[in-house]
């Protein structure tokens, strides 16, 4: 006959400590008749050893304490057997459920929340959940969490949400410049509030925001700088300001709106301590301006919020004295350009050459010295700071660069210590017509025949530069005027000129009377004898004897030799 298990409701406490524990036994009791086993986690699977069976009794005992976070149930299978092993009954199903004790403490996921909230948020802005989690049955009070913070520092500033963990702001006026960082305790508890506790920290940081303007330690500030100084540093305008260091919303702008219609000065921010360093942007001249009075501004580089209070302290007074110092001689014409005429005697005033001294205000004696006189032709007075010649200079001179005479004088003060400018003094040597134009060559040859080679070429130099020489002016002795009927001089360039036989004249030697001519101011002249030998005409113009005649009266050339010279010259360069 099959036999039938008494299985009441099988439930044990996890932690039970009354062991061995009976859970269950048969119904109906047959010594010697009937064997009973189990099987299953508990028994014969891992965790082993937790459930046994008495074999002839059939009572079901728990050997050892259970965890139901470990195990929350444990699903067996009963067997009965006779005593030649053959089954009684079909194997049961047995079924262990372990109830929960609240034997976990909640633990949060971490030990430190961290969050941020902007200075000034508005009550109900969430900055964080702080969350924890327990370990015991959720569907029991065991785990049911409430939240809470014990600790905040400052009172009702934060508030937590009680079932979701969730951080917000409670109360407005949220000022990072007070607190920058608050420090909560949170805690969570089981059983609704009022089982087991744990804590955690909550670090909430205040983000800046520009609330509070850059503002000047004092209303007026002073410094000084030296005149002439350009890029140098003047002083420093100190701010203070609230808000985060090294943020937009505490670096400052600074900007000079008055008292400096020239933009002699600029103003920029230190970096690191946001101060305003004022510097000098053009050179100072004690003597034009002594004293700066400039008003500052200051400003962050970030919009101040609108909510953000107007500063009193936005403007600031900048005082700069400007010392005074020595300040070098200046040539105000450099370089001083004058003209002298060549052959000006000894002492000839050349120039007064003087420099003006910046220091105004101070009583200085300039003296003046002759720094570089290559061919020591000046002299210098040392106060007035005239120059004249020492002796004549005349052309052609080395020491002369295209008519030019190049002198440097030196100025210098009486202060301590002396300073020193050097003034460039160009002196254009005037040419001067001093020499008459010479007849070159003297003497020449020519053919006595009207039209036929009876034509001279005539040159002249002249030991004047320009504009006192050429174009030079060739004529018949004026003193002299029957010499018109037998001879004619046309120009030919600005230094040549062409004689011509205008009759037939007997062979033989002949000396003209000639009147030369510069283009000087005033020009000069000069009467010379010319040498004509007239020769006897071949067929072509040209002497018979004509080398003979060339070289018996001189260098002279006909005009119609010099055509044929200059034909065969052009020839050969030509090949």
């Amino acid at each position: 006959v099959k036999r039938a298990w008494v299985i009441p409701p099988i439930s044990i406490s996890e932690n039970h400590k009354r062991i061995p524990h009976l859970l269950i036994k048969s119904d109906k009791q047959q010594p010697g008749g009937v064997i009973y086993s189990i099987k299953g986690p508990g028994v014969d699977e891992e965790p082993l050893g937790i459930f046994s069976i008495d074999k002839f009794s059939g009572k079901v005992f728990l050997n050892a304490m259970l965890d139901r976070e470990e195990n929350d149930r444990f699903r067996l299978k009963a067997f009965a057997l006779d005593l030649g092993g053959m089954t009684l009954e079909d194997p049961t199903d047995l079924e262990i459920i372990v109830v929960d004790q609240n034997d976990n403490r909640p633990l949060f996921r971490q030990d430190v929340f961290t969050g941020r909230v902007v200075e000034g948020a508005e009550p109900g802005t969430c900055v964080m959940t702080a969350d924890a989690s327990d370990a015991d049955d959720p569907e029991t009070d065991n785990a049911a969490l409430r939240y809470s913070i014990l600790e905040q520092g400052a009172a009702g500033v934060f508030s937590i949400n009680a079932t979701t963990g969730e951080i917000c702001t409670a109360r407005p006026g949220l000022d990072r410049e007070t607190v920058g960082v608050y420090n909560l305790t949170v805690q969570a508890a089981d059983m609704s509030g009022d089982g087991l506790t744990t804590t955690a920290t909550a670090v909430i940081y205040l983000d800046d925001i520009n609330d509070n303007p850059p503002e000047f330690t004092k209303e007026e500030f002073s410094m000084e700088v030296e005149e002439q100084a350009a890029g140098v540093d003047v002083g420093k305008v100190f701010v203070h300001d609230k808000d985060l260091a090294g943020s937009p919303n505490w670096l400052a702008k600074f900007t000079v709106l008055e008292g400096d219609p020239e933009g002699a000065f600029a103003i920029r921010t230190d970096p690191l301590t946001n101060d305003g360093v004022i510097s000098v942007a053009k050179p100072l001249d004690h003597e034009v301006r002594d004293r700066f009075e400039l008003t500052v501004s200051v400003q962050n580089e970030q919009p101040l919020e609108p909510t953000a209070p107007a500063s009193p302290r936005a403007l600031a007074t900048v005082r700069v004295r400007v010392r005074d110092v020595n300040e070098a001689p200046v040539f105000r014409e450099n370089p001083r350009r004058v003209s002298v005429l060549e052959g000006a005697p000894p002492g000839t005033s050349v120039t007064t050459y003087t420099a003006s001294d910046p220091d105004t205000r101070q009583l200085q004696t300039l003296t003046y010295a002759l720094l570089y006189d290559p061919a020591d032709w000046l002299q210098l007075d040392p106060h007035s700071g005239t120059v004249r010649t020492k002796r004549e200079l005349l052309h052609p001179s080395a020491f002369l660069q295209g008519g030019w005479y190049i002198a440097l004088v030196l100025a210098r003060d009486d202060a301590e210590p002396p300073l020193s400018a050097t003034g460039t003094l160009s002196i254009e040597i005037l040419e001067v017509n001093d020499h008459a134009p010479l007849l070159q060559p003297p003497a020449g040859v020519v053919c006595g025949r009207p039209g036929r080679g009876g034509k001279l070429l005539l040159g002249a130099t002249d030991d004047d530069r320009p504009p006192h020489g050429a174009p030079f002016h060739f004529q018949l002795s004026p003193q002299h005027p029957q010499l018109a009927r037998n001879w004619s001089i046309t120009r030919f360039n600005v230094t040549h000129a062409v004689l011509a036989v205008l009759v037939e004249l007997p062979e033989g030697p002949y000396s003209l009377p000639l009147l030369l001519r510069d283009s000087g101011t005033p020009p000069r002249e000069r009467q010379e004898l010319l040498n004509i030998s007239v020769c006897r005409c071949g067929r072509d113009g040209t002497c018979e004897d004509g080398v003979l005649a060339a070289t018996t009266a001189g260098a002279g050339v006909t005009l119609g030799a010099l055509m044929i010279i200059l034909g065969s010259i052009l020839l050969l360069l030509g090949e």
